[in-house]
């Protein structure tokens, strides 16, 4: 069944407006018919089991200049036909502080953490990152990995759409990540296994947690020394050495288990 994530402005008693392009979405890429259902959430521990009534024409642009504008116009009509509480969210909140990678590389881990359950993601300007964003360029990739985020909340029925940040500097994600319960912080040169579990088993439902990723070089470290100071506890991942793009999934996935287990 197909999922949609509304606003809750967009709910107005029994009945859900649809807007913008996720009407051209369901028009004519999925072409959804009257009496098809769906899923949608409203960012709210909300899911409403909907049924499509209808597809409304904005007034004024039922003859729009161009076949976009015509495929834009309007919104689709739901009847909400049952409603029910989101259970789906972990019950902490993720926070992924991933340290920008190379090429395409990013675009993953934005997919592949949403379907985890993260609950925000923030690219993190570390010193061994190779790849380095102007102002211009990393608004543009922004973009790019939230509609990422978005399609992978559609995927995963995640009852939220994640949010990602722009690009902060190390400095910056360690003042954000001091205001959350728990940091984590998987380190190559690490060898507790045993106390890694014991802080792993420490956390409990309800403790924000933030996750701080190295890029392919591995952290500097003056970045470990710093981050310690900021009262974030070194674990380790394993004897093997993990690329970025497999940590942040690593830990994410021991993360979902131990918490929904709970």
């Amino acid at each position: 069944m197909h999922s949609f994530f509304v606003t809750p402005s967009q709910v107005e008693g029994e009945k859900i407006y649809i807007e913008g392009f996720d009407v051209n979405h369901m028009k004519n890429v999925l072409r959804m018919h009257r009496g098809e259902r769906l899923m949608v959430s409203d960012g709210n521990n909300c899911r409403y089991l909907c049924e499509l009534c209808d597809y409304e024409a904005e007034a004024g642009r039922e003859k729009g200049s161009t076949e976009e504008d015509r495929n834009r116009a309007g919104r689709a009509v739901l009847q909400v036909i049952s409603i029910e509480e989101d259970t789906r969210e972990l019950p902490s909140r993720i926070y992924l502080f991933q340290g920008l990678p190379k090429q395409d590389k990013m675009e993953l881990i934005v997919q592949k953490c949403v379907e985890l359950g993260v609950y925000e993601i923030i690219p993190t300007a570390m010193k061994r990152c190779i790849v380095k964003l102007d102002e211009k360029k990393a608004e543009k990739k922004r973009d790019r990995w939230q509609q990422i985020a978005q399609s992978a909340a559609k995927q995963a029925g995640r009852g939220i759409i994640p949010q990602v940040t722009e690009v902060l500097s190390y400095e910056e994600a360690l003042k954000k990540a001091e205001e959350l319960d728990v940091i984590l912080f998987p380190y190559e040169l690490y060898e507790g296994m045993e106390e890694t579990k014991q802080v792993i088993e420490g956390i409990k439902p309800g403790k924000s947690v933030g996750i701080f990723i190295g890029p392919e070089g591995g952290f500097d470290r003056d970045e470990v020394l710093l981050a310690c100071k900021a009262g974030a506890k070194e674990i380790t991942l394993g004897k093997r050495i993990l690329r970025t793009e497999t940590a942040g999934l690593s830990i994410v996935s021991i993360l979902m288990f131990h918490l929904e287990g709970k």
